[in-house]
């Protein structure tokens, strides 16, 4: 998937939704790419927390260290046997649930790709599968993990967001690594599950969806 999801309702309902106990989180960002906040919950001490994180934890090549380069990021997981991320995936400490209400991919030919947004039918929020943890480099920080993508997202994108259910939330969170990797290895859900906003507008345009300027026949039934 591509680096860009938003938020298009408040905290409060956030909060409702997840079940939070406790809650950092004054405003809500309306769109989050790699390397700014976006919200994440967790569980800690038996209570879920709502808290704003950085998407994107430090990753640094051999290269880059010999030529003293700082450390990019990466926020998407693709492969759980990379060892960026075998030994957390593992701790029940380092998951979360990211929320989200829709997610984009890059639309069109290179130089002017516009801003195609995917939500959910029905389902005000969405909980993405996510894992994170303070960091030396950047401090706290989260990223999600990916699965094939289903045939409406493809054109745009062989990978998906790793989309759980409000039942799937506790599994996720306090699952088994078997629990993890089943998650990850499934079916993607139906494409009839989603819907598609067309937009005109610029891939970094920073406009969200809730203000985005609609292409003729953007939405798909």
């Amino acid at each position: 998937m591509s680096r860009l999801f938003a938020i298009s309702r408040a905290a409060e309902e956030i909060v409702e939704h997840f079940g939070v106990d406790v809650s950092s989180v004054t405003s809500v960002p309306p769109e989050t790419v790699e390397g700014t906040p976006g919200l994440i919950v967790l569980e800690k001490d038996g209570l879920r927390l709502l808290r704003a994180l950085t998407w994107g934890f430090p990753r640094q090549t051999g290269e880059m260290r010999h030529y003293g380069e700082p450390p990019g990021r990466i926020g998407l997981v693709a492969d759980l046997t990379n060892p960026l991320w075998d030994r957390i995936i593992v701790d029940q400490r380092y998951r979360c649930l990211i929320p989200l209400t829709h997610f984009a991919n890059p639309d069109g030919v290179k130089g002017s790709k516009t801003r195609t947004w995917f939500s959910l039918r029905r389902q005000p929020l969405m909980a993405w599968a996510g894992i994170c943890r303070n960091t030396p480099e950047f401090g706290p920080v989260f990223a999600g993990l990916t699965m094939d993508a289903n045939d409406r997202i493809r054109p745009l994108n062989d990978r998906m967001p790793l989309l759980l259910k409000p039942e799937e939330h506790e599994r996720w969170l306090r699952g088994s690594i078997e629990d993890v990797i089943a998650f990850q290895f499934r079916e993607p859900p139906s494409s009839d599950d989603f819907e598609v906003l067309q937009t005109r507008d610029r891939w970094q345009s920073g406009t969200p969806p809730s203000k985005a300027s609609r292409q003729r026949g953007d939405v798909f039934i």
